[in-house]
């Protein structure tokens, strides 16, 4: 049902928590692949991806091509993109399969995308201050951060062209799906303090 897409370039030290927090994914028979697209990484990512599982797609530099090459390598019907510091936390599959399916009975799925709240690891007022803006930018302006992640149906991916090429390309398709279209599920993903 679902495929998850991570843009990654030397992304080594990241990556073992982010793929370890999917198995749960795998096990509750929801996910059905990870695709990392590389844009030419030297350290061990490739070797991550390898004992993992995950497909590796060597990609260009531009992350919204290469998301998209992602998407097109995938095979389920719902894309999951990431980015390769975002650790979703326990119980986000069942969430996820609730979600899809929900919007699937309501026959919204080209039209409804979800996100996840955000939670910013360490301790103190940054953190928190990081945490209650990605609430606000979400309110106000239906702009989750990239790290929180998007969960998109394959046909409204498709419809709406993909990731534009260009910088910031996951907001820009984030826009196209437009703010009051986007969910947010119960579940947090964990980001590092400078990736909120």
């Amino acid at each position: 049902m679902l495929s998850v897409v991570i843009a990654t370039h030397n992304s080594e030290r990241q990556l073992v928590p982010v793929l370890s927090a999917l198995v749960q994914g795998v096990t509750a028979g929801v996910l059905r692949d990870v695709t990392l697209a590389d844009s030419g990484s030297t350290d061990g990512t490739a070797t991550i991806a390898d004992a993992a599982g995950c497909h590796l797609l060597h990609g260009v530099h531009d992350l919204g091509l290469r998301l998209r090459q992602g998407a097109a390598q995938s095979r389920g019907r719902w894309l999951l993109f990431l980015t390769p510091c975002s650790i979703l936390e326990e119980g986000w599959a069942r969430d996820v399969i609730t979600f899809v399916e929900t919007v699937e009975r309501r026959g919204q799925a080209e039209r409804i995308a979800g996100t996840f709240r955000l939670a910013v690891d360490g301790y103190g007022l940054r953190p928190r201050l990081g945490e209650a803006m990605a609430v606000a930018r979400l309110a106000l302006f239906g702009l989750p951060s990239p790290g929180q992640g998007l969960l998109v149906s394959r046909k409204q991916y498709e419809r709406l062209g993909g990731h534009p090429p260009g910088p910031k390309a996951e907001r820009r398709l984030v826009a196209r799906i437009g703010r009051r279209r986007i969910h947010q599920l119960r579940p947090h993903v964990l980001l590092p303090e400078k990736g909120a």
